[in-house]
C-alpha cells in the first residue's frame, strides 16, 4: 500500500431548510391565523484528530464530502429536522490549508482535537415570524442559507522522536527491525523502503516509549526530484535526533564515508537548512565487514572535524547485533535528557 501524507478534498456542509407557509385551519376557529415553521440548520463538517490513524490514503479512494441539508419548515409552527454534522477524521498531526485563501486553518496536534472547517447553511424562517398587527395573513417565508463550500489541502506530518536516513542499502531497515515493531522491507536492491515507516522501541530508563522514522533512501538529487524525492524529509521536524546510516563495507574503502556525507548533507541543505539543527550522530554500519577498524577509527575523528553538525559516530553492524545495544542506550539516554 503507498503511504500518502497529502490530499486535496472538497467539502460541502449541508444548506439550511426553507420555512414554510401555512395558515391554521380547525373546524372550531374560522380565523386560524398563520404556523409555519422554520428551516432546519443545515449539518456542519468537522476534522477530528485519531490517534488511530497514520496516513491520509482514505482521501485518495473519497474527494467530495457533503453534510446533511437542514428540512424545510411545517405546519402548526414545526420547525424542520437540523441536517446531520459530518465528522471527518485525520491523524494527529494534519495541517488543514483552506486552498482558495492560501491559509492554514489549523493544525490538529492532540488526539480527539475537533475543529469546524464549514458551517451548515442557517434555516429559513417560517410565515409565523411575519405576522403582525397590520399583516394578519402573510405570505412570506424565507428561504434557507447555502452551506459553506470549501476545497481543502490536507497535509499530514508524522510525529517521531528519531529520525533515520542514509544511501541506498545502508542498512537502516535491518536497524529498525530488529530494535523496534516496526514491519519494514529488506532487500539488496535500492528503495526498499519507499514511505516514511514508524517503530515503536521500549524506553525501559522510564518504562515510556520512543518512535524512531525509517524514511526512503536520499540519492545524489534527491532535491530535484530523481528517486524518490525529498518531500519525506518534512516528517523530520519533530525529530529531536537524527541517525545518518552509512554502509562503510562498500569497496572496503574508507574514503567512501566522506562522500556519503557529503552527498546526503548536501541534498539535506537544498530542502532546509533548518536540518542541520538538530543533533546528527553518524552511525557506521556492517562493522564486521571491515577488517582494521583501528584505522577507520582514526579516519573518523579526523574528517569529523570538518562537520560540526555530526555530534557522535557509532559502529555497528544490524545483522550481526555488535553495538546495538550501546547505541540504543545512548539513544534513550540522549532523549531522556532533551525532555527532562
Amino acid at each position: 500500500m503507498k503511504f500518502f501524507d497529502e490530499a486535496i478534498i472538497h467539502i460541502k456542509a449541508g444548506n439550511g431548510g426553507d420555512g414554510c407557509i401555512s395558515f391554521h385551519r380547525a373546524k372550531f376557529i374560522p380565523k386560524g391565523g398563520p404556523d409555519g415553521g422554520n428551516g432546519g440548520q443545515g449539518g456542519n463538517i468537522y476534522f477530528i484528530s485519531n490517534n488511530n490513524i497514520n496516513n491520509l490514503n482514505n482521501f485518495y479512494r473519497k474527494q467530495n464530502y457533503i453534510s446533511e441539508n437542514g428540512l424545510k419548515g411545517q405546519n402548526y409552527q414545526r420547525t424542520g429536522k437540523n441536517g446531520k454534522n459530518l465528522i471527518i477524521y485525520v491523524p494527529i498531526g494534519t495541517n488543514i490549508i483552506d486552498v482558495k485563501k492560501n491559509i492554514t486553518l489549523v493544525f490538529l496536534k492532540k488526539d480527539k482535537q475537533k475543529f469546524l472547517v464549514a458551517k451548515g447553511g442557517k434555516g429559513g424562517l417560517g410565515n409565523i415570524n411575519f405576522k403582525s398587527s397590520i399583516n394578519r395573513t402573510p405570505y412570506k417565508r424565507t428561504k434557507g442559507c447555502l452551506g459553506q463550500k470549501k476545497k481543502i489541502k490536507l497535509n499530514f506530518i508524522l510525529k517521531a522522536d528519531v529520525g533515520v536516513f542514509g544511501l541506498p542499502n545502508s542498512g537502516k531497515s535491518t536497524f529498525i527491525k530488529k530494535i523496534s515493531s516496526a514491519n519494514t522491507k529488506i532487500g539488496d536492491y535500492f528503495f526498499t523502503t519507499t514511505k516514511p515507516i514508524l517503530g515503536i522501541i521500549k524506553n525501559t530508563l522510564n518504562n515510556s516509549s520512543i518512535s524512531i522514522l525509517d524514511v526512503p533512501s536520499i540519492i545524489k538529487k534527491s532535491s530535484v526530484g530523481k528517486g524518490l524525492g525529498l518531500s519525506f524529509i518534512k516528517h523530520f521536524k519533530y525529530c529531536n535526533l537524527l541517525l545518518h546510516f552509512i554502509d562503510i563495507s562498500i569497496n572496503n574503502n574508507i574514503i567512501s564515508i566522506s562522500s556519503a556525507i557529503n552527498i546526503i548533507n548536501f541534498e539535506l541543505i537544498k530542502y532546509s537548512k533548518k536540518i542541520l539543527l538538530k543533533e546528527q550522530w553518524l552511525i557506521l554500519n556492517k562493522i564486521d565487514l571491515i577488517d582494521n577498524q583501528n584505522n577507520l577509527i582514526l579516519y573518523i575523528n579526523k574528517i569529523l572535524i570538518k562537520y560540526k553538525f555530526i555530534k557522535k559516530f557509532y559502529l555497528i553492524s544490524s545483522k550481526k547485533n555488535i553495538g546495538i545495544e550501546i547505541l540504543c542506550i545512548d539513544i534513550l539516554k540522549y532523549l531522556l535528557n532533551k525532555n527532562l
